[in-house]
């Protein structure tokens, strides 16, 4: 039978609907269960190559897991809030839920058409009432806890969406949808206290089984900085400016200080300034940057000294002039830095561009005080010179010991401060999940009744966003006005909807009881499947989501509502597909790649086996349509191997052939290592060479070598494999099997290269038994007349074994 990969696999996706094999039961007896998750998407109107390239390489690992014993969840839904869907259905004019419901539509459909291994029974769709009642019941659950309040805070304003954006969705200075420039504005927002649980999220992070960079990225996010509080006097007044500073061991070099444009000491009626007209000036025109824009280290350093009135320095009693600058932001620290030019490079640009004195007190000579000539500010480590008592203490020692003897003196106390803000939540637009709060002038912000949820999002026609800092449901007044829960008395809805990063930062609680009417989900069933054993999605959500997230689950961890505190207990990231031409896919460069199109031409389990053999999973690069061919070459070639034998031999009686089960044997073993590990790309690769070999034999596979392959190649191309395995006469499912093991004494090498290295280098190669210990290996090495030139005159300090593999000898 000639291989036809569409027939077939859309023949095995209707069997697999049918027959249920992929819905995940909360028990199996004899079996851990391993909840497989990859991050789900928006329903933007069609799933691109870059989706595949997070699913299908996903759906690898997911299958092997379930043959290697486990009770494998693997379910899928749709973050189907937000920005994305009503800027596109905006475009298009057509109604936000219109075109977020036709896109799901065809989006489950395509998912469908991949083969995963998803329990579409555990469906989620944000947007759907059943869902959102739980959204804004965990609302009501952070608001009663404290976590959820209302503040008039600087916002990030997109004047293209007519939103607040918070900073992660921010960053540069941009909108992340529509790339519009934001504009900073004072807005009365909803913000969740995700800074009361920095700590933990910085402490805990350590422990989780997730990417470096992704951890050091929230590291930074999150942005612990431990020193001193120190207080500067106001001279002639009876008031304080309090600094943060995690270097006071440079005080005595502080020449100024800098206050950020929104400190509260510019509106406080004692300061008699003296240029006021221009420090009013310089406040409205830092308004107008984005707080990315006031920090750049490329921008030019701009402020205004506040003349009338000075500072004293508590180290040595000296005066020193106080700026207003923009490159200080209040929600830092204090709002207020202490400003050394010759130990900081910002401060040194600054005190060139006003001419103000830079004193050298960190001094990398010690005994000797003549000190470098500075082009630029020395910030590494050294001696303290011209700093009284504490001349010629290190700078390590001296923070230490300068702020404990302010802290005697109660000038100066331990302080720590985050780079993490609270999230703000609302936002000005209609498609969002209504914030279930109601407004009644005597007893302020009330919760709605839990009894109410879900406080439906209405249908309206005038879905715009208004542009006046208020969401499109301001104009609904059959919406707005309601009845206090507390008195009864006319009152008045919260028109905000919220981020939709609320709506991902539960939802993979969501799957695990996802029909449950009663409650967000069952404790025995969160028991039974949380926290996700491997989680899988873009590393551009480091920060956002990924960290929304552990938040969230933080919290509910400690309302007693889950009994875990991380959501994610391993995560993988995929790289970027890239167009054919090694440019990011655009509509406007003509290199988007259309899956839809090269499934239909090539079938699923092509498009999938050349997206996990392309290259290294947490790459990614350009995706070359001809690629395929190779793929789809390969699995013809399996096709014809076990459908249409060509020669008489291959009928003849089956030969066991010792050379066979050898590569079979290590096959199983490079192809388990590397699925475990996402080297999806070197699998594949073994496999070719497995079945070119096994192409190239003149008699009749055995039943169990063509057996094996299948299992191995099960994962990566499972509608073929299952027409295969059921054709050679199986009745159960290839992929309820178990997964084949490896004989260990059938992938021992006899013989090995032996890597020889002097100080590191390669100087050699050498033949030697596959169990070679490390006292034969240096015993063959030393006798070696190649080796013994390098050796000579020299004493082996150290000998570096790695068995099987090399030995370095430390000369």
């Amino acid at each position: 039978m000639h291989y036809n990969p569409n027939k077939i696999e859309k023949k095995w996706q209707k069997v697999w609907e049918k027959t249920g094999i992929y819905k995940a039961q909360d028990k199996v007896s004899g079996k851990e269960n391993f909840y497989h998750l990859a991050m789900f998407p928006y329903p933007s109107g069609n799933l691109h190559i870059g989706h595949w390239y997070n699913f299908a390489p996903a759906d690898v690992y997911a299958r092997f897991k379930k043959m290697l014993g486990f009770n494998v969840m693997s379910p899928m839904g749709f973050d189907a809030f937000g920005l994305p869907a009503e800027n596109a259905a905006i475009k298009r004019g057509i109604h936000p839920k219109t075109w977020t419901h036709e896109n799901i539509i065809k989006m489950r459909e395509q998912l469908k058409s991949m083969g995963n291994i998803y329990d579409w029974s555990r469906e989620v769709v944000t947007c759907e009432p059943d869902y959102y009642k739980w959204t804004q019941w965990l609302f009501l659950q952070f608001y009663k806890n404290g976590l959820a309040y209302k503040a008039k805070v600087p916002a990030n304003w997109c004047p293209s969406c007519k939103t607040v954006l918070a900073n992660e969705q921010a960053e540069g200075g941009k909108c992340e949808r529509c790339d519009s420039q934001v504009i900073q504005e004072e807005i009365e927002q909803w913000l969740f206290k995700i800074s009361s649980y920095a700590d933990e999220l910085l402490k805990d992070i350590d422990n989780l089984d997730w990417p470096e960079t992704t951890k050091i990225m929230q590291k930074n996010w999150i942005g612990r900085s431990e020193g001193w509080q120190i207080e500067f006097k106001i001279k002639n007044l009876k008031l304080k400016i309090p600094v943060f500073t995690t270097r006071a061991d440079t005080l005595f070099g502080c020449t100024y200080i800098v206050v950020a444009p929104e400190h509260p000491i510019l509106k406080n009626p004692n300061f008699k300034f003296q240029n006021p007209k221009f420090i009013d000036q310089y406040i409205n025109e830092s308004k107008k940057k984005t707080e990315r824009e006031r920090i750049s280290e490329m921008q030019e350093k701009t402020g205004v000294e506040l003349k009338g009135i000075k500072a004293i320095n508590p180290a040595n009693g000296r005066e020193v002039p106080i700026f207003i600058a923009d490159y200080v932001l209040m929600h830092y620290g204090t709002g207020a830095i202490m400003a050394v030019p010759a130990h900081d490079n910002r401060d040194f640009d600054f005190a060139k561009k006003y001419n103000l004195p830079v004193k050298m007190v960190i001094c990398p000579n010690w005994p000797k005080t003549v000190c470098p000539i500075l082009d630029k500010a020395y910030e590494s480590e050294g001696y303290l010179v011209d700093s009284d008592k504490f001349d010629g203490t290190s700078s390590r020692d001296a923070r230490e010991r300068i702020g404990e003897w302010l802290e005697k003196q109660e000038k100066a106390e331990r302080k720590v401060y985050y780079r993490l803000k609270d999230w703000l939540i609302s936002r000005q637009r209609y498609w969002g999940a209504p914030i279930p709060m109601v407004f009644f002038f005597f007893f302020d912000w009330q919760p709605v009744s839990e009894r109410e949820l879900p406080v439906l999002l209405p249908d309206v026609n005038d879905y715009l966003p208004t542009g006046e800092g208020k969401s499109p449901l301001a104009k609904s007044k059959k919406f707005i006005n309601t009845v206090c829960p507390k008195c009864g008395g006319p009152a008045q809805r919260e028109t905000d909807t919220m981020d939709t990063f609320i709506c991902s930062s539960w939802y993979y609680l969501r799957y695990a009881d996802s029909s449950n009417k009663k409650e967000f989900a069952s404790k025995q069933k969160l028991e039974a499947w949380l926290p996700v054993n491997m989680y899988i999605g873009g590393a551009e959500h480091s920060v956002m989501h990924l960290l929304y997230s552990r938040f969230f689950t933080k919290a509910l961890n400690k309302m007693g509502l889950v009994d875990f505190s991380e959501p994610f207990a391993s995560l993988r990231h995929q790289g970027i597909i890239l167009g054919p031409d090694g440019q990011k896919m655009s509509k406007s460069r003509g290199n988007v790649v259309d899956p839809d199109e090269q499934v239909k031409k090539y079938g699923a389990d092509a498009v999938r086996m050349y997206l996990c053999f392309m290259g290294p999973h947490n790459q990614g690069g350009p995706y070359n349509p001809n690629g395929l061919v190779g793929i789809s070459r390969f699995l013809n070639r399996a096709w014809d191997l076990f459908e249409n034998p060509k020669s008489e031999a291959r009928n003849s009686k089956q030969i066991q052939n010792f050379e066979i089960q050898k590569l079979l044997n290590k096959t199983i073993k490079k192809v388990t290592e590397d699925i475990e590990n996402f080297r999806f790309n070197t699998a594949v690769s073994a496999l070719m060479i497995l079945i070119n070999e096994l192409s190239q034999k003149t008699y009749k596979l055995d039943h169990g070598s063509m057996s094996t392959f299948l299992l191995l190649l099960a994962p990566f191309a499972p509608h073929m494999a299952e027409e295969l395995w059921h054709s050679a006469g199986n009745k159960d499912s290839i992929h309820n099997q178990e997964w084949p093991r490896y004989d260990l004494k059938l992938i021992e090498e006899e013989k090995i290269n032996l890597i020889v290295q002097i100080n590191g280098k390669v100087r050699d190669k050498i033949e030697a038994p596959s169990g070679i210990s490390e006292k034969e290996a240096s015993d063959l090495v030393i006798g070696n007349e190649k080796i013994k030139k390098w050796l000579q005159g020299k004493e082996i300090k150290k000998i570096i074994f790695v068995p099987g593999k090399l030995i370095n000898l430390v000369i």
